[in-house]
């Protein structure tokens, strides 16, 4: 069973002052890399899926873009994480491709590159749209870290940090 633990980057991974793609801006988020060891610990396979508008909106280019995300996952690659893959959604929000969460692109991206078990999978995110991404890829669940409980979306668990959204992942992950 290939299943996979789909990570939101920026607010979730990395710290976001919004549109980060400068690798001198580059913080992981407290808890992170524990909570990444957890998961890989349990056997779940590690990827990321992230919306990088922009690029799009002309505010970064791809290479920039590709730069951050090589010093992210070298960084976690040195700690003993691996991240099996990392899709993203160079669009603008208004030019409607499918690839752009709260699409499900992304995740069937994963699917046809990793061999994903989407029914497997779950999405840890911060935002609205990466829930309804995940529901719309039809994964087995998704959480929002830091979202009122109340606001989240359906079939969405709430977290308020990465380490308490680890710790609820149910059937094998850890506890």
């Amino acid at each position: 069973m290939n299943r996979f633990v789909f990570l939101d980057r920026d607010g979730t991974l990395v710290r976001d002052p919004g549109y980060v793609h400068r690798t001198q801006d580059y913080e992981l988020l407290p808890g992170v890399t524990p909570g990444l060891r957890l998961l890989r610990d349990a056997g779940w396979k590690l990827a990321i899926v992230t919306n990088q508008s922009g690029i799009g909106r002309g505010m970064f280019t791809e290479h920039e873009f590709e730069a951050f995300q090589k010093h992210l996952t070298s960084d976690l690659a040195a700690q003993g994480i691996p991240i099996a893959g990392s899709f993203h959604c160079p669009h603008a929000p208004d030019e409607g491709c499918r690839c752009r969460k709260p699409a499900p692109g992304l995740f069937e991206q994963a699917h046809d590159a990793l061999g994903a078990d989407l029914s497997e999978s779950w999405m840890i995110g911060d935002s609205a749209r990466d829930a309804e991404a995940a529901s719309a890829a039809g994964l087995r669940g998704s959480i929002w870290i830091g979202g009122p409980p109340e606001n989240r979306p359906a079939k969405c668990e709430a977290a308020a940090d990465f380490l308490e959204a680890v710790r609820g992942l149910p059937h094998g992950s850890p506890g």
